[in-house]
């Protein structure tokens, strides 16, 4: 059964990103290298492709903000699963947090879950390998060296709280 999971049929509480106006400058952007690369193709001018392909090099690199029904995070009976990262197994967290981070002018907000185990023993499921065509677009998550898993919720559709504490009733829930 735990060999079928895969990135499209986890199943369980999931979280994907929202849908609202932030995501705008990813379509701006992507119209701006369409325009780019036209003005670079009617003018000779290789500077235009230059700027086109900055343009197209932000758009891609932030596609997956554009993925709203597709699950980003979430938790099932074996774990939480992360797009791009894996399914961490339950008795494989030692906590999980949710940090306030002061950026500038706002608040952001990350969940942070911090690992008992080698991450090698805390997968039961590795999605770290990506298909080459994703390989430079946007992560959700981030691991530091003290063994963390850090996502940054602000992005998602449902407020960070719930989402905390959704993840912190199932994982008392199942590991016990």
């Amino acid at each position: 059964m735990i060999a079928a999971l895969d990135e499209g049929n986890v199943g369980g509480y999931s979280v994907a990103y929202g849908r609202d106006d932030t995501y705008f400058p990813v379509y701006v952007t992507a119209a701006l290298a369409a325009i780019f690369c036209t003005a670079a193709f009617v003018t000779g001018a290789l500077y235009w492709l230059a700027l086109a392909a900055l343009a197209a090099g932000f758009t891609y690199y932030n596609i997956p903000l554009l993925e709203t029904g597709r699950p980003t995070i979430g938790a099932n009976q074996y774990g939480i699963f992360i797009q791009a990262f894996g399914l961490i197994r339950w008795r494989a967290i030692e906590r999980i947090d949710l940090v306030e981070i002061a950026e500038r002018a706002m608040t952001v907000h990350e969940l942070q879950i911090v690992l008992n185990a080698p991450l090698t023993s805390a997968l039961v499921a590795d999605w770290r390998k990506q298909p080459s065509w994703r390989w430079l677009m946007r992560l959700p998550w981030r691991m530091s060296h003290t063994n963390m898993v850090r996502i940054n919720v602000e992005p998602f559709d449902q407020p960070p709280d719930m989402i905390h504490r959704t993840f912190l009733r199932m994982w008392r829930y199942y590991r016990s």
